[in-house]
C-alpha cells in the first residue's frame, strides 16, 4: 500500500466512521464516498469496523484495570458499556452482521471476531488463563459480555440530519 493509499483509506475510514455513528441502523455504509474503491467487500469494510472495535475495546479495558485493579471482571464490563457507549453504530453493525451475516465467509469471520473478544474478555476479567485459548475461555467471556449487556441499552442516536425521527420532522413541519 502506497503512502498515498494509506490516507486516502484513512479518510475514507473516517467518513465510514462519522456516518456510523450518524445512521445507528446496523447496516454497513457501502454508499459513502469512496468505500468501493477502498474496500474490496463489505466483509473488508466490516473488517476494519472490527478493528476499530476491538482496539478502543482493549485500550478502555487496560485502563478500567489500572483504575479498578481489585475487581477484575467489573473493569471488563465497565470496559465493554464504555466502548459501546462511544461507538454505537459499530456495536449495532457487528451486532447485526454476527446474527444474520450476508455469507459464509462472513459469518465464520464474525465466529472468530466473537470468540476472540470473548477469549479477551475472559482472560483481561481473570477467569481463564492466556494459555487457555479454547472454547471454556470463550464461553467464559460469553458470560463476561451477557453480563455487560444486561441491563444496559445503547445511548440513543444523537438528533441530527441524518437521524431526525419522523416524529419530530413532523413536528417542525407543523410549527412552521
Amino acid at each position: 500500500m502506497t503512502w498515498e493509499a494509506f490516507h486516502h483509506r484513512g479518510d475514507v475510514l473516517r467518513r465510514v466512521f462519522d456516518e456510523v455513528r450518524t445512521r445507528r441502523d446496523g447496516t454497513l455504509p457501502m454508499d459513502v464516498p469512496g468505500v468501493a474503491e477502498t474496500f474490496r467487500d463489505e466483509l473488508d469494510l466490516l473488517g476494519a469496523l472490527q478493528l476499530r472495535w476491538s482496539s478502543r475495546l482493549s485500550g478502555k479495558i487496560e485502563r478500567e484495570l489500572s483504575h479498578q485493579p481489585m475487581d477484575l471482571e467489573a473493569a471488563v464490563i465497565a470496559a465493554w458499556r464504555a466502548t459501546a457507549d462511544e461507538l454505537p453504530g459499530i456495536r449495532e453493525i457487528q451486532d447485526t452482521y454476527r446474527a444474520a451475516p450476508v455469507d459464509a465467509p462472513m459469518a465464520d469471520a464474525m465466529a472468530r471476531a466473537a470468540a476472540k473478544e470473548r477469549q479477551l474478555l475472559a482472560v483481561m476479567a481473570g477467569r481463564v488463563s492466556a494459555l487457555e485459548v479454547d472454547a471454556h475461555g470463550a464461553r467464559v467471556g460469553a458470560e463476561i459480555e451477557a453480563a455487560a449487556r444486561a441491563g444496559y441499552q445503547l445511548p440513543a442516536p444523537a438528533p441530527g440530519p441524518g437521524n431526525v425521527r419522523f416524529l419530530d420532522r413532523l413536528r417542525a413541519a407543523l410549527a412552521a
